[in-house]
């Protein structure tokens, strides 16, 4: 059984009157009620469709989750186990339906680490005439009280005295309570761009069964979706999540490090292991995926230290992070906008019209693929938002809806804190840049027609403009911020120079431009 590494693991067991229910998030018998149950034991899971219904979600996020749960029933009916599989609009009627057949039973599930599902639920159940007993989520490397003792009465919170505090808890990349190779994070070498000659490593592919073909197939018929489904290229079982995790090893983790940040046209995947989906709805436990990272830098030569470390610094540093982060700073930070931005996101976001190439070229992967790696999604998507002054919850909402390994609990602290600094719980600044910063992280620049070396005029990059305006506007709230000084100097020295005016027009006609869908 697969338990949280820091901190001190639940202890309980299952009555004889309790049933596992088992969430969409949720598929793994390594942990939580189903490890503690007989390998005949009954089980519950309710396939809800209402939720596919909130928002234009991508088509392969729905196809993962639904085909993935239809996979994980199959896969226990095999083993031996008593499966009831609910099919239902709510989960209201999926749990009626239930408590109606099965009146003295109780439910035990792990925690959704979602901002209020649990009263959600068991407000839900109690209608039906049941109840559910809820114990701790333990598809996370940490525990909850583990993070609260650590973080004490803190407000705001570090990530990297959060990493250095993980690594030595759990064990991971230490050698005598020092790291190994006397670094903590390798995050300077992570920021290479690959030679024209590179290569990137082949894409993992799976063999579907009849069942998973035709989920995509009912996914696509019977809901509103956003995105491709032609390219479905996820792993929707264990086997196949497991196979993932080996490829990544054996082909893309050897030149993970290096690249991690880099962005090249076409190169959708570039060396990202492409675990998130599986890890974020339970057929990966985080904690086997860092095990098996450390394990090849030991054992594989090709494996150099600053990939493992990279690798393991998202996993058991920024992933465990934003949980914590999200249950700390919930429900303010879901509506958090501490820079007053007021913009519609713009409608190029879902159609991907504009003729700028970096944006063009990330949403494109989006749309095809419902995944773009984390510095397309910081310094492309949430980058150029936050210069617009896009309102921080209307990006989430695309982030939410379009990426096949979004869920509030990790989008939100990603999206709204740190790509828009919208609330201060870690960001210390706003994470933005002008088109500088992706013209030396990629190769867009090149095919685009706008230079990202011009600030005004017909062929200046929105990036540019956008950049000086936001620093601008926001100078009441930022010049003070000791991380913003250096900016805050070239800012007076293009109002000196009368530049500044000159800026604001040029957004005034990127903005015409976008509402005429023509950036």
């Amino acid at each position: 059984m697969r338990c949280p590494t820091v901190g001190t693991p639940p202890e309980y067991t299952i009555d004889d009157n309790e049933v596992p229910w088992i969430l969409g998030t949720q598929l793994t018998t390594q942990c939580g009620p189903l490890a503690r149950s007989s390998d005949s034991s009954r089980v519950l899971l309710i396939e809800a469709h209402d939720f596919a219904r909130r928002m234009p979600y991508h088509s392969q996020k729905l196809t993962l989750v639904f085909a993935a749960m239809r996979q994980f029933r199959d896969r226990l009916q095999a083993d031996g186990y008593d499966v009831t599989y609910i099919q239902a609009e709510t989960f209201k009627a999926g749990l009626s339906t239930f408590f109606e057949e099965n009146p003295d039973t109780r439910l035990v599930t792990m925690r959704s680490p979602s901002y209020g599902s649990e009263r959600r639920l068991r407000d839900i159940a109690d209608d039906a005439g049941g109840e559910v007993r809820f114990v701790e989520n333990e598809l996370f490397v940490s525990t909850r009280a583990a993070f609260d003792g650590w973080a004490g009465d803190d407000e705001q919170f570090k990530h990297e005295s959060f990493y250095r505090w993980m690594r030595r808890e759990s064990g991971v990349l230490i050698d005598d309570g020092e790291p190994l190779g006397g670094e903590w994070n390798y995050d300077d070498e992570n920021r290479e761009f690959p030679p024209d000659s590179w290569e990137a490593p082949p894409v993992p592919t799976h063999d579907y069964d009849d069942s998973t073909t035709e989920t995509a197939e009912w996914v696509s018929s019977t809901f509103d979706t956003w995105g491709s489904n032609e390219l479905f290229n996820w792993p929707v079982t264990r086997a196949q999540a497991l196979d993932q995790l080996e490829h990544f090893l054996t082909h893309r983790l050897p030149e993970f490090g290096p690249y991690q940040d880099a962005m090249r046209s076409e190169e959708w995947a570039m060396s990202h292991a492409l675990l998130s989906g599986a890890v974020n709805i339970g057929l990966l436990h985080p904690m086997e995926v860092i095990a098996g990272v450390e394990d090849a830098y030991h054992n594989r030569p090709a494996v150099d230290l600053p990939s493992a470390e990279g690798c393991i610094r998202q996993l058991l540093g920024w992933r465990e992070f934003m949980r914590h982060v999200y249950r700390h700073s919930m429900p303010e930070l879901a509506t958090a906008n501490q820079l007053d931005a007021t913009q519609a996101l713009p409608e190029l976001y879902w159609t991907g019209e504009t003729a700028m190439n970096c944006l063009a070229e990330t949403i494109d992967a989006v749309h095809s693929h419902g995944y773009s790696h984390h510095i397309q999604r910081l310094m492309v998507l949430a980058n150029f938002a936050t210069l617009w002054g896009v309102e921080p919850d209307q990006l989430n909402e695309w982030f939410h809806a379009t990426y096949v390994d979004a869920y509030h609990w990790v989008t939100t602290p990603n999206v709204i804190e740190m790509g828009q600094y919208g609330h201060g719980v870690f960001a210390t600044k706003p994470y933005v840049s002008s088109a500088n910063y992706i013209d030396g992280m990629s190769d867009y620049c090149a095919d685009c027609q706008y230079d990202p070396s011009v600030d005004t005029g017909e062929t200046a990059c929105p990036f540019n403009a956008l950049y000086w305006d936001f620093l601008d506007r926001n100078e009441s709230k930022l010049r003070s911020n000791h991380r913003m000084g250096l900016m805050y100097s070239h800012v007076d020295t293009k109002r000196e120079a009368g530049e500044l005016d000159d800026l604001g027009e040029q957004v005034d006609t990127f903005r015409v431009r976008a509402e005429n869908n023509n950036l």
